[in-house]
């Protein structure tokens, strides 16, 4: 399930400095609004857990500049941003993202090499 916590739009900036630690609910900030988003269990905790291993994998037998961090913020706009289940960063590029090292945020997509989003029976959201 997923909740709207608040009906006043926020910018992603407002929405960061709200974002709350060590919370057993991801945000998510969609159109300026906050959405409660459940953290992956189950079988959807798993298929992302494999194909993070697998990707990991990959990155390291080709000896890539490519890490998967076990969490950060993609910054879409001024209004969006989400928490993907995976994403692969090129670590050649990450010195050009401003936010990325005291938040572990991504505001410039130079970085990202791939983002994933396991969708789940709430598919529609996801």
């Amino acid at each position: 399930m997923i909740a709207m916590l608040d009906k006043s739009p926020l910018s992603f900036d407002e929405f960061m400095d709200w974002y709350p630690e060590n919370s057993a609910y991801r945000y998510e900030l969609r159109r300026g609004l906050v959405v409660e988003m459940p953290k992956p269990k189950g079988q959807y905790s798993r298929l992302a857990g494999d194909l993070a291993f697998d990707l990991g994998a990959i990155i390291r037998r080709h000896n890539l500049p490519y890490f998967i961090p076990k969490e950060c913020v993609i910054k879409l706009s001024n209004e969006t941003g989400y928490e993907p289940d995976i994403v692969v960063l090129d670590e050649t590029t990450l010195g050009d993202e401003p936010r990325w090292e005291r938040e572990s945020v991504l505001t410039r997509s130079q970085s990202i090499r791939l983002a994933v989003e396991v969708v789940s029976t709430n598919w529609r959201d996801d």
